[in-house]
């Protein structure tokens, strides 16, 4: 009854990137729809499915598999729908008989809304379909719930939970811890085995803790590796695979010939701040108000909420010199101008001298701390301080 109650919330939620996906399908004739496990996807393509003629094949049923046991002969009775392919990843095969039932269709006067692929990220659904339907597809990522989707009254509970809706819906902080470390637990077990080499589930559960810990720190491959006793080209492809799944974050350094000396290696932070809390066994919210990683918690939560609802166009990176300027985020896009954001988990935020210095190295158009708070005000005359709702809103209509 529990988990009844949970979809039928889940099912009228608004996703955001419905009205995306929606345009993606109505001008290309494939569509991929990325995210880890458990993030919506299904519920999302269902929901399209209900507007239009559409035909849905889960390809982790035996049953669905078999009716695709033979493409060529079941697929093209089905051009004239839309045909949702769930964790498409499981037949790669697939991907040369869709190129030419998609130019097959082209020539028929149907260029669009054939193929709906839902992938939990794997890289071999990205290469089989970079490879065979380049110039066919379309690529969308469905991230967690994000803050512009639950509201600002489950800001605490969005960054204590998580996005996942099934975390972020649970009735209570303790179901909702147990859910994230079955999670866990699932994907070490059964689902990132399907992805990529053999990989014992205790060793990548200890790197994925580390991570957590590590939480927004400089990455040191080397040192990851140390402490897991492996080479570096192991550690390396340890994280590249959780980087792969839509797991984990590399966020990249901003370089630029400003004559200075800048920190060259990316900042890594787990995407989903609730997976971070169940790794470091953090059970609610005062146990995360008194924990070390409650800062860095705070920034990585912060950035993924606002890379959720940035303009596709804008880049993202961070900033840091060796001589102490540091920005938090900085958005850049095209036309060669930049927002510099600062994260702050306080009341009373103020910028650190470091943000001062990077902004007047970049000059940024636009300069902005975010905090836990609810008002917007001035700190400055050229910076401002907000809620992450309000700020999430101005990087979305920039």
């Amino acid at each position: 009854m529990q988990n009844m109650y949970q979809d039928s919330i889940i099912a009228h939620m608004k996703r955001d990137l419905a009205t995306r996906l929606l345009d993606a399908l109505n001008h290309s004739p494939a569509v991929a729809l990325l995210g880890p496990r458990q993030s919506g996807k299904t519920t999302l393509a269902l929901e399209i499915a209900r507007e239009r003629p559409a035909v849905y094949l889960d390809l982790e049923s035996e049953q669905d598999r078999a009716k695709l046991a033979q493409p060529e002969l079941y697929l093209p009775d089905h051009l004239d729908t839309l045909v949702i392919l769930d964790e498409v990843h499981r037949t790669p095969g697939l991907f040369p008989v869709l190129r030419g039932l998609i130019d097959r269709a082209r020539r028929a006067g149907r260029r669009s809304g054939l193929y709906l692929l839902l992938g939990s990220a794997s890289p071999d659904l990205l290469k089989q379909s970079g490879e065979t339907l380049a110039g066919r597809i379309a690529y969308l990522e469905l991230t967690p719930f994000h803050v512009l989707e639950v509201g600002d009254r489950s800001l605490d509970a969005l960054w204590l939970r998580g996005g996942f809706p099934e975390s972020f819906l649970a009735p209570d902080d303790a179901r909702s811890l147990r859910w994230r470390q079955d999670f866990i637990r699932s994907y070490l077990e059964r689902d990132i085995p399907q992805f990529g080499p053999r990989i014992a589930a205790d060793t990548l559960r200890r790197f994925w803790t580390m991570l957590a810990h590590h939480q927004g720190g400089l990455l040191n491959t080397a040192q990851f590796a140390r402490n897991l006793g492996v080479d570096v080209k192991t550690a390396g492809s340890y994280l590249g695979l959780l980087v792969d799944l839509l797991l984990v974050r590399r966020l990249p350094p901003w370089h630029a010939n400003l004559g200075k000396r800048l920190v060259k290696s990316p900042k890594v932070f787990l995407r989903d701040s609730g997976l971070t809390h169940a790794l470091l066994q953090i059970p609610d919210k005062d146990t995360l108000l008194a924990h070390p990683v409650v800062g860095a918690s705070w920034e990585g939560f912060v950035i993924e909420n606002l890379l959720a609802n940035a303009d596709p166009l804008a880049q993202a990176h961070f900033y840091r010199s060796s001589g102490g300027a540091e920005i938090d985020l900085l958005f850049s896009w095209p036309d060669g101008r930049c927002w510099a954001i600062e994260v702050k988990r306080s009341l009373t935020p103020k910028p650190e001298r470091g943000f001062h210095s990077a902004c007047a190295d970049l000059k940024p158009e636009r300069r902005f701390v975010v905090y836990p708070g609810n008002e917007r005000y001035r700190l400055a005359e050229d910076i401002e301080a907000l809620p992450l709702p309000r700020l999430a809103e101005l990087v979305r209509g920039k």
